[in-house]
């Protein structure tokens, strides 16, 4: 009998929207209209629209090579079995834990408020407590992953749609006017941010192998996952830009989405989107743990990873366990809002390099050359503007990325002398 299949159309649709429903639209919306202003839903729509170029790529390769590993197989396979694509996979791996860390420590930060606790200790101890227990529902195996986020993303959105359109009832135009906007290209310069809070799409990927039909599913779960979330981010920026001024959004943006409740819904308002936030960020770990988790076991597999990784606990990974511990270290020792800049950025290369790559495997993928091409011009501008922002922020940031390069490199020649092992293509 046929193995039952862990994901089909709407579970990959949920897991995505789970992925990308997280920490970016509560964090980065009230940064990204520091910049762009009430015109900060252009910036949210062109991000979308990236990201659905983007998804496009990688849809098409994830059904030539159906593989958990994701980007990391799909690097291998456009650069080949060498040591360039194994220390993309490794820089991949790590920036894709930076930003897990980042989002833990939203969770932390919005959990710590609801409770009163404003000490920092507080907001570790939030942020260590839900990967813990997002850690334990991930090695219960992917059936339990899917089920458990259906219903985290049901609950979520369902607050955050009664609440927009709530909201819009009580919408000052003003607010919207267009000759209170910033400069048009400051619309721009938000664009790196606002992609940022679709970048989860990826995720859906990671699901071929436990997928119905993955040729005909994937494409189809990522556009209807990108084009949902696309919807709700305007309608949300429209919401939450018609209810609080810029000046207000600036003041709360690490909270700009809770504060714009309160006008309308009081306290009780900012309590329950406060819930949401935490709703959101927890099923964005969730969605991402699962990601994470099959690319180590991916990278077991390939040799880019000690042994260690590949040895199972249950139904999944002692990579699992590793991958967990130093989300906490980087949770208790690292400053993430400046380290999870970079971390977007290398992410951001990543995409780039991996649609590159796919020009070289287009006959096998059948995907359209045009729209490749489009996906990696449009990552590569997004690239441009994200270290124009980030620079104005964070010195030197150029060579922090270089340096996490450099790191990769060195790593993965290391643990090839090490293990002895070959990267290898595991979808033929």
């Amino acid at each position: 009998m046929e193995q039952k299949r862990a994901f089909g159309l709407w579970s990959a649709v949920f897991l995505g929207i789970g992925s990308m429903v997280g920490a970016g639209i509560f964090v980065l919306l009230g940064e990204a209209g520091a910049i762009a202003g009430n015109l900060v839903w252009i910036s949210f729509l062109f991000g979308g629209i990236i990201a659905l170029l983007s998804g496009y790529s990688l849809a098409k390769l994830a059904s030539a090579y159906p593989s958990r590993g994701g980007i990391v197989e799909y690097l291998v396979q456009g650069y080949g079995e060498g040591v360039f694509s194994g220390s993309l996979s490794i820089l991949f791996y790590l920036s894709a834990m930076i930003a897990i860390a980042m989002v833990a420590k939203t969770f932390g930060t919005y959990a710590s408020m609801m409770f009163g606790f404003h000490s920092m200790v507080w907001v570790d101890i939030f942020s260590i407590t839900i990967l813990l227990f997002f850690a334990v529902i991930n090695l219960l195996g992917s059936s339990k992953i899917a089920q458990s986020e259906n219903i985290i993303v049901i609950i979520k959105l369902s607050i955050i749609i009664i609440f927009t359109g709530a909201i819009f009832f009580y919408t000052k135009w003003d607010f919207l006017a267009i000759k209170d906007t910033q400069p048009i290209l400051n619309i721009f310069s938000s664009i790196a941010l606002t992609f940022f809070a679709y970048e989860g799409f990826r995720v859906i990927t990671n699901t071929t192998e436990d997928m119905k039909d993955p040729s005909k599913t994937v494409l189809k779960a990522m556009i209807i996952a990108i084009c949902f979330v696309m919807i709700l981010y305007v309608a949300v920026t429209f919401a939450v830009f018609g209810t609080l001024s810029l000046d207000q959004i600036i003041q709360a943006k690490d909270y700009a989405l809770a504060e714009a409740a309160r006008p309308v819904f009081g306290t009780v308002g900012f309590s329950i989107m406060a819930i949401a936030a935490l709703i959101s960020t927890a099923s964005s770990i969730n969605a991402n743990l699962y990601a994470v988790t099959n690319v180590t076991y991916q990278m077991a597999k390939n040799g880019e990873l000690p042994t260690i990784y590949q040895r199972n606990v249950w139904h999944s990974s002692e990579g699992l366990i590793i991958s967990t511990i130093i989300l906490i270290i980087f949770v208790l020792f690292l400053k993430l809002d400046e380290i999870a800049a970079i971390g977007s950025i290398s992410i951001l290369f990543i995409h780039a390099f991996v649609h590159i790559g796919h020009l070289f495997k287009i006959k096998k993928t059948g995907a359209s050359k045009l729209l490749i091409v489009l996906a990696i011009i449009t990552i590569s501008i997004t690239i441009i503007l994200a270290l124009i922002y980030t620079s104005k922020h964070i010195g030197n940031v150029g060579y922090f990325i270089v340096v996490g390069f450099i790191v990769a490199f060195v790593l993965e020649i290391m643990l090839r002398l090490i293990t002895k092992r070959v990267v290898s293509k595991q979808s033929k």
